[in-house]
């Protein structure tokens, strides 16, 4: 199991029957494929979709239908579509239960950095700000560290903010990190890593829970 399945089956747990979700891109849109059969979680894109599906499996995609990310998707009975407006009318009125999102920078009180690279054409924010600030509950779903090995968990962002303090929970190949008011506090490892192993590629100190668990996927 790579990286970013790990990551996804995790934060798929995090998920629940009935909750309006919107998933960024990335990461979080491998999450419909490791849901528990049965449940039913409706995914909302901001392009315009309320009811996005698994990925379709090749030859039966539809180049029309397509989430924020420019990915084809499927749909699931009941899907539905709307102008653009409407679409962040639902994320600004507060409808969404829970978003999950990849991140560049997330620092110990739970603000994000996730839309700006240095150095890199940028096109805009999309729809980041809205859906961090609109959502009930916010997961980060990244790699722990970067391709260089230095932390993406900090104590403060450097780079152009998303949101502040908007955060509630950060989920890695490493690690369960949930983000409280006073600071960062692990509550799982990845099988064969340690408190210790994830301190040392996370920049705040963490508060280690007192029932730390394993996790499983």
């Amino acid at each position: 199991m790579d990286k970013r399945e790990i990551i996804a089956r995790r934060a798929a747990q995090e998920l629940r029957d009935g909750y309006y979700v919107n998933l960024g891109v990335g990461i979080p849109t491998l999450i419909p494929n490791y849901l528990p059969p049965g449940m039913e979680v409706i995914l909302h894109s901001e392009n315009g979709m309320l009811g996005v599906g698994p990925f379709p499996w090749e030859g039966e995609a539809d180049p029309d239908l397509v989430n924020a990310g420019k990915e084809t998707v499927t749909e699931i009975p009941g899907c539905c579509y709307f102008s653009s407006a409407d679409s962040f009318g639902m994320v600004r009125g507060g409808h969404l239960d829970v978003t999950v999102l990849g991140a560049m920078e997330v620092d110990e009180w739970g603000t994000l950095a996730n839309w700006a690279v240095p150095g890199k054409i940028l096109k805009g924010m999309g729809g980041a700000m809205d859906v961090v600030a609109g959502a009930k509950r916010v997961i980060v779903a990244m790699e722990h560290a970067t391709k260089e090995g230095k932390p993406k968990i900090l104590k403060k962002c450097t780079l152009p903010l998303t949101g502040v303090k908007v955060v509630n929970m950060i989920i890695t190949e490493l690690a369960v990190i949930d983000v409280t008011p006073k600071g960062l506090v692990l509550l799982e490892t990845a099988p064969g890593v340690t408190a210790q192993d994830v301190q040392k590629l996370t920049e705040p100190k963490l508060t280690i829970s007192p029932n730390l668990k394993t996790i499983t996927v």
